[in-house]
């Protein structure tokens, strides 16, 4: 990889190994898509200027103090301005990028949110003691059950938190199986063309903003403990386990692969 001003900050303490934020995963995949080095570091949301995971410290020479940027997608946006990696869209035509942008929107608009339920409504207590780990414990259960609620309100609002608990199991396995089958098809087109074994979500010979996003997806969903159920679900497909298994080896050869982990805790 080329040298690259950038430190990712992550949420977790955790180094040379994927975190269960999908958001993470897609911004370290888009600059690993792009040869980007990068350097991570454990931060905090109140620290972003957004609020929220993953946000980026990006140096510039004359400049006393590092640009603070939030967002996946502005991250992406900001490194393209500023000339450090190339617009992975760029040579996909109007429709490629509509259908791009559709399987983002499924994954950070739809799947999200039932995932975000399985984790904090389903499967609480686990994603507490992870997700705050660095918190003693008294302080941990206070400032669990304040995010709780705030989840609970989002959800709410949202609309998941108005579905059941099978409604939401029934919509997440769909949207997987929308995975699955945009990947089938894919790795078909690529067919014997791609020597070695890669193949990505539009068809095409290179990654584009969508891989990003899946990847974030699929690799997370393998890596938390507080998400079993999408775990199992991604586990029983197959074409999505090898797409994400080709990513790693490629651009990840670096991170325990999420078998490794789980064989280790």
């Amino acid at each position: 990889m080329t040298s690259s001003p950038i430190t990712i900050f992550r949420g977790f303490p955790a180094t040379a190994a994927y975190v269960w934020s999908p958001f993470v995963t897609k911004l370290e995949a888009r600059l690993r898509f792009a040869g980007l080095a990068y350097k991570t570091d454990q931060g905090a949301p109140p620290k972003g200027p957004r609020g929220k995971i993953p946000y980026i410290a990006l140096s510039k020479d004359g400049q006393s103090a590092p640009e603070m940027v939030s967002d996946t997608a502005m991250i992406s946006e900001k490194i393209v301005h500023d000339g450090l990696a190339e617009d992975l869209n760029a040579k996909l035509t109007p429709v490629e990028k509509a259908q791009d942008a559709a399987i983002r929107a499924l994954l950070e608009e739809k799947l999200y949110w039932y995932q975000t339920y399985e984790r904090w409504e389903q499967n609480y207590y686990t994603m507490r003691d992870t997700a705050l780990a660095a918190l003693p414990f008294p302080v941990r259960v206070l400032v669990g059950q304040i995010g709780y609620r705030k989840v609970s309100s989002t959800l709410y609002g949202q609309g998941t938190g108005r579905l059941t608990p099978e409604e939401i199991t029934k919509y997440k396995t769909e949207a997987w199986d929308h995975v699955n089958a945009l990947l089938t098809a894919s790795g078909r087109k690529r067919g014997s063309g791609s020597p070695d074994g890669m193949f990505f979500v539009l068809g095409g010979s290179r990654p584009t903003e969508a891989d990003t996003s899946l990847f974030g997806f699929v690799a997370s969903g393998l890596v938390c403990d507080a998400a079993p159920e999408t775990r199992r679900i991604i586990r029983g497909l197959p074409t999505v386990r090898d797409y994400a298994d080709n990513i790693h080896k490629h651009y990840f050869p670096d991170y325990e692969h999420w078998d490794e982990v789980k064989e280790t805790r």
